[in-house]
């Protein structure tokens, strides 16, 4: 049957008013809904989503030196090489950050990154009393060692690249040194080496950044704590933190900011990380800075002189906080079979976050080739 013109026009006039009652209704409705963190990283966690046939995108718990550690493995290729992450701290984890500056690694290498032993998911899922008569530097290397082994299983690879960053390139320089035969090349980024030395350059910058702003407080504060790991003994907490906050905020932690909340709010936005568990994220770094952040700065690996696997490192000009000058003196000492010491001119302790394209740059450009050459690589183009 054919529909009277008038009837078609009453019909589509009625279905246009009940369409636009619920567009406003809809409207009404969204304008009630306030953006939440849970919108903010279901937005995240989709557009960085491994979709590639070959992908591997995991998130799992993982039993490692006698406790249960939450490890990421993402990447768009199984094929590529495998890049664990060491992360620093003591405690201070960048699983949670890694959304802003790794995505573009992911393309290029299968990046495996775990809380470590008191630190954030991995922290919250153990018992504290159980795990803090274990929070010892020995333990945090065996730790490493053996999530290297599991990787390399896991993965099914015979070598694997390892970064360690700041606290987590103590571990990682301890693979370097004794495991070369697991690793296509170490790269260190915030690299320690002499850890006395890098706190009093660390501090003579703050108090020199603090006199030259007329800062009477910072500077009554620094003297406080003068002379400054001047001597053999550890420095106290207390005086570690008094040097790190004037030393942030004259930009030696990140370049030209005062502070490093540009870095840490990110994790704020991490899709890897329940409400619950961000709200106590940094919860494992106060744990774990009380019984290693003085011991771990109280190291001199400069001792360290030969390295029989390829050594690379990645230095922010700006670093104060583990000073780069100190590490790229090391660097200069160091024999190994293929070495290459990268400034991120732009930075200071955080260059993945600072400079990412650069970061990233410097990965495949650097590092991946010495896997490719391996043959542990897909084909170009495939």
């Amino acid at each position: 049957m054919i529909f009277p013109f008038t009837l078609l026009r009453r019909t589509a006039l009625a279905i246009a008013a009940v369409l636009a009652s619920l567009a406003v209704a809809h409207a009404s409705e969204a304008s009630q809904h306030a953006f939440t963190r849970a919108d903010a990283t279901k937005i995240i966690a989709t557009a960085r989503k491994i979709v590639t046939p070959r992908g591997i995108e995991r998130l799992d718990k993982v039993r490692i030196g006698g406790i249960e550690q939450w490890v990421s493995i993402r990447g768009s290729d199984t094929r590529n090489p495998v890049l664990l992450f060491i992360h620093g701290g003591p405690g201070y984890v960048s699983m949670p950050m890694s959304w802003w500056f790794a995505r573009g690694w992911e393309e290029y290498f299968t990046l495996v990154q775990w809380d470590q032993r008191g630190a954030g998911k991995t922290y919250l899922l153990n018992d504290p009393a159980a795990v803090a008569p274990t929070l010892t530097l020995p333990r945090m290397v065996a730790d490493a060692q053996e999530m290297t082994q599991w990787v390399r299983a896991t993965l099914g690879k015979k070598k694997i690249f390892v970064l360690g960053h700041s606290a987590g390139s103590y571990p990682g320089l301890e693979l370097a040194l004794h495991h070369p035969e697991w690793l296509h090349a170490y790269i260190g980024v915030g690299q320690l080496t002499d850890g006395p030395e890098s706190e009093r350059r660390g501090y003579a910058f703050a108090l020199d950044a603090a006199r030259h702003a007329g800062n009477t407080v910072a500077v009554h504060a620094l003297e406080a704590i003068a002379p400054y790991a001047a001597s053999d003994r550890l420095v106290p907490l207390k005086d570690i933190y008094t040097q790190r906050k004037w030393l942030g905020v004259y930009g030696g932690v990140m370049a030209y900011r005062h502070g490093s909340s540009a870095e840490s709010d990110l994790a704020e936005l991490s899709p890897d990380y329940t409400d619950a568990e961000i709200a106590h994220i940094w919860d494992g770094n106060d744990f774990s800075e009380r019984p290693l952040l003085p011991a771990l700065l109280g190291l001199d690996l400069t001792g360290i002189r030969k390295l029989d696997c390829p050594l690379i490192i990645f230095a922010g000009r700006h670093d104060f906080n583990v000073n780069s000058d100190v590490a790229a003196e090391w660097f200069a000492t160091v024999k190994a079979p293929s070495k290459q010491f990268v400034w991120f001119e732009n930075s200071g302790h955080l260059p993945m976050t600072e400079e990412p394209g650069k970061f990233l740059v410097s990965l495949v450009n650097i590092a991946r080739p010495i896997a490719v050459r391996a043959g542990d690589a897909p084909p170009a183009g495939r």
